[in-house]
Parts: structure tokens; C-alpha cells; sequence
């Protein structure tokens, strides 16, 4: 009897056992897949996203691309999100991944992931708008192939620098030179933003090779979102938000800190090896489109 009463016992002990970690694996997925909607949401084509696990998946075909957009916006912190580009032939695509203010004196940090025919590198197109102002591409390709698994991509923005990293490795840097009279991001709150769109116009070899539909659909894979930044509420003045924003002796942000205030020699050595080996394009060397080499190219050669 008690032999039985133990074996019992030990039976429903191990069903505890399995309902919590049931439980726990509920949790954990539920908390995985619900960062996505804590922190962004669909705002366009509902129905070309789909859900698998943590993974959220942007679709492209003949009908339509997709978009997202976080429900807040931020001035100053750091922004991430894992991306699996589209794989084989995605020529004319571009899959986005960028923080944006409004209106047309906006600023913007843009990462832009430019298809390829099958069997070229994908080429990523990094960008900054300034007041409006943009015309600042940089172009290169990556030391891994982007479409066989996720990678982290990342904007680190404070009053310092803007700093695209690919992996953390950072793959451009755009410094504060107001002290040279040149415009500096950082009055204007931002959102985050990704998309998936056809641009076989520009995209791929100048519009040279068009989207070949018959390998629709062009899925973009993402995962993994983080934001760590000062979120800025809608009703908030822009000026009350970058001194709510800023570091002063009351508090003191991680943003602020001398570490993030200019690259480490580690990461300068990092930038240096990704510009000489990787980089294809820079707005700053070209003497067709700009005659007169850009005002913050001349001394600053990131």
C-alpha cells in the first residue's frame, strides 16, 4: 500500500515538474514573442506578416511590401533588432531597418539591405539625414552571408556620435561637429522603423537588374528586439525631451558616459578594418556628385 502510495505520489510530482516547466516555457515563449508587440507594431500590410515562435517574418510580393514602426519614439540610447535577409535571388529588394523623426526637416539613421542576384554579396547601404539633409551614403558588403542566419543590427545614438554596428562591430560613425558650424542630430525624438519593399528602380546595379517576381515571396526574418533608450512621450515639447534626455547632476545616463562618447581603440581598429576591406561606396570620395568634398568629410574621415 504505501509502495503504491509513493509510486502515486512520485507520479503526480512529476507531473508538478512537468506543468511548471510547461508553465515556464509558456512564460518564457509569451515574454520572447510579446517584445515585439511591447515595443513596436505592424503599420502596414497586416496580412504579409507572419509569427513563428519568436520570429517575426516580413513578406514581399507583386502585391505589396510591409512595414513596422515602434510605438514610441526615443532620443538617445541604443536600438537593435536581429534580421535573416532574404535569401537566393533578391534582386530590387530592399529590406530597411532605421530610426526616423517626422516632418521635412526630419533626421534619420538608415540601414538599407540592397538584394543581390544569387551568388553576389548583399550590399548594405548605411545613410544620415540631418535637418532634412541627406545625400551621406555609405555602401559596403559583409563578412558573413546575411541571409543564412540572424545577425544584430544597431544604432547607438547620444549627443557625441551616431555608431552603425553590424555585430557590434561598428561599420560607420557619424561624430558632433557643431563646433565646424555643421548640423548635429539631437533635438529631435525618432522612431524605429523597418520595411520590406520593391526598388529594382535603384536597388540593384543602379536598377540594372529588376525583382524577378516568379521567387516571390521575399521573406525577411526578425528577432530579438531591443530598445534601450529615453522614451519621448507625443505630448512633450522636443526641448523638455532632450533636457529630460540629457544627463544632468540629478541623474546620469549610460548614454552619456565617457565610454560611449567616442569609440574605443579596440572598436577604432574595428571600423578601420571594416572601411578598408568591406567598404564599396563612400558619399565623401565622390568627386562626380560632390565636386567640393562635404564640409564634415574634410576633417573626419568616418
Amino acid at each position: 500500500m504505501a509502495s503504491a502510495f509513493f509510486r502515486s505520489l512520485s507520479m503526480c510530482a512529476a507531473c508538478v515538474v512537468v506543468l511548471v516547466l510547461l508553465i515556464a516555457g509558456v512564460t518564457a515563449g509569451s515574454v520572447r514573442t510579446s517584445r515585439f508587440d511591447e515595443l513596436f507594431q505592424p503599420s502596414w500590410a497586416l496580412d504579409h506578416f507572419t509569427y513563428e515562435g519568436e520570429v517575426l517574418k516580413m513578406k514581399l510580393d507583386n502585391y505589396s511590401g510591409a512595414g513596422f514602426s515602434s510605438k514610441s519614439k526615443y532620443m538617445f540610447g541604443k536600438v537593435t533588432t536581429q534580421i535573416k535577409l532574404v535569401e537566393g535571388d533578391s534582386a530590387g529588394t530592399v529590406t530597411a531597418f532605421y530610426m526616423s523623426s517626422e516632418g521635412s526637416n526630419h533626421n534619420e539613421f538608415d540601414f538599407e539591405f540592397l538584394g543581390n542576384t544569387t551568388g553576389e554579396p548583399y550590399l548594405v547601404q548605411t545613410n544620415v539625414y540631418v535637418n532634412g539633409v541627406g545625400n551621406r551614403e555609405q555602401r559596403l558588403n559583409l563578412w558573413f552571408d546575411p541571409t543564412k542566419d540572424f545577425h544584430s543590427y544597431s544604432l547607438l545614438w547620444n549627443q557625441r556620435q551616431v555608431v552603425f554596428l553590424v555585430d557590434d562591430t561598428p561599420i560607420r560613425v557619424h561624430s558632433n561637429l557643431e563646433h565646424r558650424g555643421i548640423p548635429y542630430p539631437k533635438d529631435q525624438p525618432m522612431g524605429v522603423y523597418s520595411s520590406i519593399w520593391n526598388a529594382d528602380d535603384w536597388a540593384t546595379q543602379g536598377g540594372r537588374v529588376k525583382t524577378d517576381w516568379t521567387h516571390a515571396p521575399f521573406v525577411a526574418s526578425y528577432k530579438g528586439f531591443q530598445i534601450d533608450a529615453c522614451a519621448c512621450p507625443a505630448t512633450v515639447a522636443a526641448s523638455d525631451n532632450a533636457r529630460h534626455c540629457s544627463s544632468s547632476a540629478e541623474r546620469r545616463y549610460w548614454w552619456d558616459e565617457p565610454t560611449v562618447s567616442e569609440l574605443s581603440t579596440h572598436q577604432s581598429h574595428q571600423l578601420l578594418w571594416v572601411r578598408a576591406n568591406h567598404m564599396v561606396y563612400d558619399y565623401c570620395s565622390d568627386a562626380t556628385r560632390f565636386p567640393a568634398t562635404p564640409v564634415e568629410c574634410q576633417h573626419h574621415r568616418h
